[in-house]
């Protein structure tokens, strides 16, 4: 709609006809008779309401005694790791 508006007025005319709402364009018209209309979704999701029982007021947590890091193992590193092949020489 602004760039229709642009064709036919300056900037600041056609920015204040687009978004005023005195001046709607036949796709506006269009959503507001379809809300107008009502609504026609015929599936509604429900609202879930999350409910957690209630947690004792002395709980302590306690950091783990052992604890141990797994190496980090990347397999395209590890097929750098030979050299690549030589070709055959070739014949002069």
């Amino acid at each position: 709609m602004l760039a229709s508006n642009l064709c036919t007025e300056s900037v600041s005319e056609s920015v204040a006809h687009t978004f005023d709402g005195q001046h709607p364009c036949c796709l506006c018209r269009a959503i507001a008779a379809a809300k107008k209309s009502g609504p026609k979704n015929e599936f509604t999701t429900p609202a879930f309401r999350f409910e957690y029982p209630p947690a004792p007021a002395n709980v302590t947590l306690y950091a783990p005694t052992y604890f141990t890091l797994l190496p980090v193992t990347d397999a395209f590193a590890g097929s750098l790791v030979h050299p690549p092949l030589t070709p055959p020489p070739r014949a002069a």
